[in-house]
């Protein structure tokens, strides 16, 4: 209620209109996906169900959920459940009306040219709701959606209370539980799909449940890697990129780096602690009023110092990072906000989330991957993940072209062609006077990590 009435005050007039999300088939139509609830939705109603609309009219003070309570054919299939009025008012919801009265609310609204705020939509069932409801034609839903709508949600959804927090932590401790137990697991004669598996049980074993697509590979270079058929054999890295929800739907997204066999190679070492120096430095960085750009590119300066003292990089890396040079092993940004999305309200666009009128998307290749730029608040949660990764094809590409080679060894960088890749990921609150590593509990120093996956 608290959480609706600021976004009443913000957005001043007119209709706030929120889609909750339906069921997706995946095989057919009675063979669904998890449902996942629009986090906007879950965020301002806490309603966590499908087949949901609401209405918020600002002029006339009245708060509507459209839906339509379970057939008798569908409680046979789904079990007894609440008419859709009591499940309102836990939301302090009181006005309630079937899914086929939305239209004609709209349409009245319409009639009488007032304003219908909605937000962007990601959905594509949703672009047909909204040109069905609103009269848009899809191809212009996106363009018109509410830009005093969307900044109003961002400024509520990035700064998170003590109770969010606190569902964070949750995630957290429930992901430690998992990188614990891949660092144990991973062995030898393991497929990474063992882990992964693994990793997935105790997820909702602990009464929660994946908050995104596990990256678990021995190929850490891919960065978004979802390919778990790799028997991981003695000399492997496996880069563990897994985060859990809790049971509200908030999101934990942690990075680790495994040696498979239980240790580094001194090479692996060698980068693996360029990678954690870039780490620690950027976490360190994080205070209120600092923009995440600049943690970025500390992050990308620490890294092309680490990569010139073994070698790999030269001349003057002040202009070599300025240029970019850096992102032949850095290709992607530093963070991201966090929240009950493991990209915090990216469907939002991150133009809004990310960036501000002064603070514009760098387009040079790599920084233009930087998801968050903007001056940091207390309450944001963010996540700090540098890593290094040896890519063939762009290292093919990058050295037929002869691309900045004033700044890159290619001929050292050839020995590297197969190290694969390291990332390093926690999630980091802002507080008011600087920063608290929500995990800090689960090991990242070398010598931590080899005394866990050599046992």
């Amino acid at each position: 209620m608290e959480r609706r009435n600021r976004l009443k005050k913000e957005v001043a007039k007119g209709l706030i209109l929120f889609l909750g999300n339906d069921e997706s088939s995946s095989t057919y139509p009675d063979n669904h996906y998890p449902f996942t609830q629009d986090a906007s939705f879950l965020y301002f109603y806490g309603l966590d169900f499908p087949s949901l609309a609401a209405v918020i009219d600002i002029d006339n003070d009245l708060e509507i959920v459209f839906g339509d309570d379970p057939t008798i054919d569908q409680i046979v299939w789904t079990g007894r459940q609440f008419a859709l009025s009591e499940k309102c008012q836990v939301a302090g919801i009181n006005h309630t009306a079937g899914l086929s009265n939305l239209a004609g609310v709209l349409k009245k609204a319409i009639r009488q040219k007032r304003k219908i705020n909605f937000l962007p939509p990601y959905r594509a069932e949703h672009l047909i709701k909204l040109e069905k409801l609103l009269g848009i034609h899809h191809s212009k839903v996106h363009k018109q959606a509410s830009k005093k709508l969307i900044s109003a949600v961002v400024a509520q959804r990035e700064i998170k209370s003590p109770e969010e927090i606190d569902q964070i932590q949750q995630a957290i401790d429930i992901s430690r539980e998992m990188q614990l137990a891949a660092f144990r697991a991973s062995k030898p004669g393991v497929y990474e799909r063992e882990i992964a598996g693994l990793m997935e049980g105790i997820a909702i074993a602990k009464g929660g449940r994946l908050a995104f697509t596990t990256i678990f590979s021995v190929h850490g270079e891919t960065l978004h890697n979802p390919f778990y058929n790799n028997l991981m054999q003695a000399g492997n890295m496996a880069v563990n990129d897994s985060g859990a929800e809790s049971s509200l739907h908030y999101a934990a997204d942690i990075t680790r780096t495994i040696p498979i066999g239980g240790k580094f190679s001194r090479t692996q070492a060698e980068v693996y602690n360029i990678v954690f120096t870039a780490q620690k430095k950027a976490i360190e960085a994080v205070k209120p009023g600092v923009e995440f750009r600049q943690v970025h590119l500390l992050a990308c300066r620490t890294l092309a110092e680490g990569l010139k003292n073994i070698g790999l990089m030269k001349g003057n890396l002040d202009d070599a990072v300025d240029k970019g040079a850096h992102a032949l092993f850095f290709q992607c940004g530093t963070g991201h906000n966090l929240g009950l999305d493991v990209h915090d309200m990216e469907g939002l666009g991150e133009e809004y989330v990310g960036y501000t009128d002064t603070i514009k998307r760098n387009p040079q290749f790599g920084i233009r991957s930087l998801r968050l730029a903007k001056k940091l608040l207390p309450g944001f949660v963010v996540t700090v993940e540098p890593g290094i990764y040896l890519i063939p094809e762009l290292i093919e590409q990058w050295k037929a072209k002869k691309k900045f080679a004033e700044y890159i060894n290619y001929d050292l960088v050839e020995k590297y062609r197969t190290f694969g890749g390291i990332r390093l990921e926690d999630d980091i609150l802002v507080t008011e006077t600087g920063y608290k590593n929500l995990s800090d509990r689960i090991p990242s120093k070398i010598n931590e990590v080899e005394a866990i996956t050599g046992k």
